[in-house]
């Protein structure tokens, strides 16, 4: 049996005449470049997200800056963050010309440890980065509590958790704004680049949406340098039909991860993810850990089942971040992360059949 890591197919197929008939629409009012149809997904994201703000842009990377750069993050300020991520998180933070500042995570969810942040504040810190990682949210409450005794906005990254609950509140409505990938893979994925912030802060909204259109305020008056961080016409049209299913998918991406819990409960050669207490994942990625990874899925590969890593190096070991200073051994819980974990297929369409396959291999792999 073969089993992809992931079926943007087979979702495009279950939705494909909605989405050729609001393609068609934007093609019709020729609205390509921000519009109606951006306006409408961010109402509507917005009012699911529980936020009174939605500002749709080109992507994450675009909503994790933009919103960096409303708090007034500049140059000689240091931001931070965890270094198990995507290197977005940490490039937000650079094109802000400030210095990302790294602390290690929970060995339990290998997102951020709150216990941590504290000691990592000086005086140049502007701002906190949490990353809601593999669509299971961070534990908010001690990093806000820390973050307001410092006078510090957090900012999420919630570019791996729609619709993801902490406390029963959705990932991105908690700190001071949320920031969301739309890329294809993603649990409400675009048809291209996309990405949003969400927010309550009415001036921080104000300010993002200068930002995203080069400054402007009015067309041709620029108050800022600001950046073309527009989202397209195309990808609002698709999401907004997205939107619509989402907590669908989600619930099936649940239960598929219950499922491989359970399958997998009585394997000690495999360690399966941790739910925390306070939250509700949407596992955009179920991640094993394992030991000889790449043999793992060398044997996964022969039996025509992909997986993936997420993410083999943490950023500060990668090149990019070499002049930070780090050395291999300063963030022992991330570093085991990168070289243990493994991602398994996860997509809303996945079968039973499938997820049993899988499991009978991994049983057969590390007998």
């Amino acid at each position: 049996m073969k089993v992809p890591f992931l079926d943007l197919k087979a979702q495009y197929l279950s939705i494909k005449p909605e989405i050729l008939t609001a393609l068609e629409n934007v093609l019709d009012r020729t609205a390509f470049a921000g519009g109606p149809f951006v306006e409408e997904f961010e109402k509507g994201f917005a009012s699911y997200c529980g936020c009174k703000h939605a500002i749709g842009v080109g992507n994450g990377t675009d909503a994790l800056w933009f919103s960096l750069l409303a708090l007034g993050v500049g140059p000689g300020d240091e931001v931070i963050t965890v270094p198990n991520t995507f290197i977005a998180t940490a490039e937000a933070i650079t094109f802000c010309g400030a210095k990302p500042v790294f602390v290690d995570v929970d060995e339990a969810t290998f997102n951020m440890n709150p216990k941590l942040v504290e000691a990592a504040i000086t005086p140049r810190t502007k701002a906190i980065i949490p990353v809601h990682l593999y669509g299971q949210t961070a534990d908010l409450d001690p990093i806000l509590e820390v973050a307001a005794r410092h006078g510090l906005p957090v900012v999420e990254d919630a570019c791996q958790a729609h619709g993801a609950l902490y406390k029963g509140r959705k990932a991105g409505s908690i700190g001071a704004a949320g920031c969301f990938s739309f890329y294809p893979g993603k649990n409400l994925g675009a048809y291209g680049e996309a990405g949003a912030i969400v927010t309550n802060n009415d001036e921080l909204a104000t300010k993002m949406r200068v930002l995203r259109d080069h400054g402007q305020t009015r067309k041709y008056y620029h108050a800022v340098a600001g950046w073309n961080g527009r989202m397209d016409g195309f990808q609002g049209a698709v999401l907004s039909v997205k939107l619509k299913r989402i907590e669908a998918w989600n619930e099936a991406r649940r239960q598929h991860g219950a499922r491989y819990s359970s399958l997998l409960s009585g394997l000690t050669e495999v360690r399966t993810p941790e739910v925390a207490e306070w939250a509700q994942p949407i596992y955009h990625v179920y991640a094993l850990r394992t030991h000889n990874r790449e043999q793992f899925i060398q044997a996964m590969a022969e039996k025509e089942i992909a997986c993936a890593i997420h993410y083999p190096v943490p950023l500060h070991l990668q090149d990019a971040y070499r002049s930070l200073g780090y050395q291999p051994g300063r963030f022992p819980v991330a570093e085991k992360a990168a070289a243990t974990e493994v991602s398994l297929p996860m997509f809303p369409e996945l079968t039973d059949e499938q997820i049993e396959y899988v499991v009978e291999c991994i049983k057969e792999i590390r007998k």
